[in-house]
């Protein structure tokens, strides 16, 4: 310590100067040999995928709003009270099932009304009251044969008074009294014969009051003359119902149709039975359809085309009224330059994908089209055949890269 104290302040001053000196020079060696630094121009590790051709799809992408393919609001042909209505809201229901039935009471009474009217015109013909046979002869009914035996007897009067009349021995007015008398007989039987056939008339109206009876009978149960579900439900039991009266309301679920719109410049490659994939929101997976009809014109205030598709709904998961999304596969042989979604990096609206050109990362700028399953189309910017890379990230045009293999 007492050496310490002895040193002149100058020699304490030099050796601090001398130490500070020799750190920056102890520094740049370091950094010269590479000890304890990164280096200045990094090399990053990339995969890269190959550019290629593939067929696709040519799609007209629409959407729209599923539709029933019937839509049927059931009444009854009669009036009456309803005795009973066999669904509900959302019951399912198959073609020629029962749906409602009225009170029948009165229609019974009506067909038994009919019925002994027409045995009752029957008989008047002569034929038993429940007789199927109802050919009549005019001839052998009861009337005519009634008229026709006066009419001749009227003509042997008429003849026997003539003989006398000949022979001086009958006054001439005995002779027109007999002359007169066969003329009535005559019309008596003229009018005999169109009594049967009014009878006649009588027995077929009758028939047909009787049919129109049991025809009544049963309009009184409604059935359904479509498969599909119960939309609305109108009346219940015990309600009395006018002829026409809203029942039910029943809807085809199988096929539905998707009312779409397309625009005029896509229009005219579609036609009739092409296949189109339908997507609805709330119901997985996606449905099978086929253009089925399309409008003869455009529409002028929009120039679009109606096109309605058929879709299959076997299992019944899709609901009239959903909106749906529909890709018409217009072609399905065109090629194009297919990336996978991973190598596109996107900046400011403008696409970009990177190559990898003598160990240094490219930035190229692409025009992408349709987004498929398979990846995305590019239109120009690159071509088949080159490597793209993978999951580019913040990778910078010029920088170093390896792929990796």
């Amino acid at each position: 310590m007492k050496f310490f104290k002895l040193l002149p302040i100058g020699i304490l001053s030099s050796v601090f100067l001398n130490a500070c000196s020799t750190a920056p020079e102890e520094a740049a060696v370091a950094d010269r040999s590479g000890r304890g630094s990164r280096p200045a121009n990094p090399v990053r590790q990339v995969m890269t995928r190959t550019a290629t051709e593939k067929p696709v799809e040519q799609l007209v992408v629409v959407t729209g709003t599923l539709a029933a393919e019937q839509e049927i609001v059931l009444g009854m042909k009669i009036a009456g009270r309803l005795a009973e209505v066999q669904v509900d809201l959302g019951s399912p229901v198959r073609k020629d099932e029962p749906i409602a039935r009225l009170d029948t009471t009165d229609f019974q009474l009506r067909v038994r009304q009919a019925e002994a009217a027409l045995q009752q015109a029957r008989v008047r013909l002569g034929l038993p009251p429940n007789s199927e046979n109802e050919n009549v002869e005019l001839e052998n009914t009861s009337v005519v044969r009634q008229a026709r035996a006066e009419m001749d007897a009227a003509r042997a009067r008429q003849d026997r008074a003539m003989q006398l009349s000949d022979k001086g021995l009958l006054p001439e007015a005995d002779l027109d009294s007999a002359m007169s008398g066969y003329k009535v007989a005559e019309a008596r039987y003229e009018d005999s014969l169109e009594e049967v056939r009014n009878r006649q008339a009588v027995l077929a109206q009758r028939k047909s009051e009787i049919e129109l009876a049991l025809q009544q009978r049963a309009d009184a149960v409604l059935y359904a003359p479509i498969g599909g579900m119960v939309q609305q439900r109108h009346a219940n039991a015990g309600q009395y119902v006018a002829a026409g009266t809203p029942i039910v309301t029943i809807v085809q679920m199988h096929p539905l149709r998707l009312r779409t719109a397309v625009p005029e410049r896509e229009a005219r490659n579609i036609r009739a039975g092409l296949p189109v994939r339908v997507t609805v929101e709330g119901a997985p997976g996606v449905h099978a359809g086929q253009v089925a009809r399309m409008s003869p014109s455009f529409d002028e205030a929009n120039r679009t085309l109606l096109v309605e598709t058929e879709v299959s709904n076997t299992a019944g998961v899709l609901r009239p009224g959903a909106f749906a999304r529909a890709e018409i596969v217009v072609s399905a042989g065109q090629r194009a330059l297919i990336v996978p979604p991973s190598a596109l990096a996107t900046f400011a609206g403008i696409d970009r994908v990177f190559t990898v050109k003598g160990g240094k990362a490219a930035e190229r700028r692409v025009q992408t089209g349709r987004r498929t399953d398979e990846g995305v189309e590019i239109l120009e910017g690159i071509l088949a055949g080159e490597q793209v890379v993978e999951n580019p990230g913040n990778l910078t045009d010029g920088e170093n890269v390896a792929v990796k293999q």
